[in-house]
């Protein structure tokens, strides 16, 4: 699963254990990113503490785990870049990329998707506002092989965002149960997200 996690909260929490549950999935990796190449100039918290918040949500659930082979790997870090290198971690595994579906329908613009679609398959997570349709719309170039790597789950319409827990705290609103405590406790003691 990938993401900014800027911070995690359980919005994406909710999505990887439904795909996990959905999909049969053996285990679910998060894996914060390093520098995403659509949002150069976009303010993140750095990588390590990005990833000390992840490494603190997953931590009790045992089919959950973190890596940080975005964060460790200099300049942009681009999807199919991880996907292979899942790939060789995992030799001959069966490898599903869990992603909301706002991003699925930017896919064309992705390094290498035709590769990428062809070595692994994507789980589109709704959001709420997002419709199924919208997405087949915005990818309909693909041809329909890759397109049938591509599914699409429904999770409970939780409107938490990683953009409004930071907002939240910058104005000193609660955060309680938007995110796990243990995320909670190091975003207010490392200051993290005030200004």
């Amino acid at each position: 699963m990938g993401g900014t996690f800027d911070p995690i909260h359980y919005g994406h929490l909710v999505t990887a254990e439904g795909a996990r549950y959905e999909y049969d999935l053996e285990k679910v990796i998060f894996i914060p990113a390093g520098q995403p190449p659509h949002k150069p100039n976009f303010k993140r918290t750095q990588a390590w503490r990005r990833y000390e918040m992840t490494r603190l949500a997953v931590a009790t659930n045992p089919f959950f785990e973190e890596s940080p082979i975005e964060i460790e790997r200099p300049g942009p870090t681009y999807t199919i870049d991880t996907v292979q290198e899942i790939s060789r971690l995992y030799p001959g595994a069966q490898i599903f990329f869990i992603t909301g579906a706002d991003a699925v329908a930017e896919i064309l613009n992705w390094k290498k998707v035709e590769r990428l679609l062809s070595i692994c398959r994507f789980i589109a997570a709704t959001r709420p506002g997002y419709k199924q349709g919208e997405i087949w719309k915005k990818i309909g170039a693909l041809p329909q092989g890759l397109k049938n790597n591509i599914f699409y789950m429904e999770v409970p319409a939780l409107a938490i965002s990683s953009t409004d827990i930071r907002q939240r705290v910058r104005k000193g609103k609660p955060i309680k149960y938007l995110l796990p405590e243990p995320v909670e406790t190091y975003i207010t003691s490392n200051n993290i997200y005030l200004d």
